[in-house]
């Protein structure tokens, strides 16, 4: 076998599906992270320009208690992280809960790679429910970023690239 061929084998032998899967998990939580401490102080709490729906804070908990709903539906009761209080969450309190609820999916997701690729009460797989887990994530940063504009107080642009940069998260 060429020298060529024998680095290459090495290479997709070393390559993990399941790992790298679950550190693009991580890495969506750390833009949403980012993006969290991008967020100016007066958007944070600020209704909504027509007083209707989430306020920004709201919209951070609500990822982070959509995962709790996921998290229950998959484990039952077991290690299930605080659901966050929409009207009293600070930046560090969504931070820090975001990481407990990355951690625990990352358990569900590990576990489901290592076995069969099911995920109780998701269909059809782990990789779907990883799909909508980032796409349910990077919805509502759309969502934050829009009203954060529409509040007068934008993400800046620095930001707004720097959560497309995966390779830095």
């Amino acid at each position: 076998m060429s020298p060529r061929k024998t680095a290459s084998k090495k290479a997709s032998e070393s390559f993990s599906i399941a790992d790298s899967l679950i550190e693009a998990f991580a890495i969506n939580n750390r833009v949403n992270e980012y993006l969290v401490r991008a967020v100016p102080d007066p958007a944070w709490s600020a209704k909504p320009p027509d007083g209707k729906g989430r306020n920004i804070a709201a919209i951070f908990a609500h990822i982070h208690n959509v995962r709790g709903m996921w998290l229950k539906a998959c484990l039952g009761e077991a290690d299930i992280p605080e659901k966050l209080d929409r009207l009293t969450c600070t930046k560090d309190d969504v931070v820090r809960a975001l990481e407990q609820s990355r951690q625990a999916l990352a358990g569900v997701l590990r576990r489901s790679l290592d076995l069969d690729g099911r995920i109780h009460g998701f269909k059809p797989d782990a990789g779907a429910f990883l799909g909508y887990l980032v796409a349910h994530d990077a919805h509502h940063r759309g969502q934050i970023t829009m009203l954060a504009r529409q509040l007068g107080h934008p993400i800046s642009q620095s930001a707004m690239f720097g959560m497309w940069e995966w390779g830095k998260r």
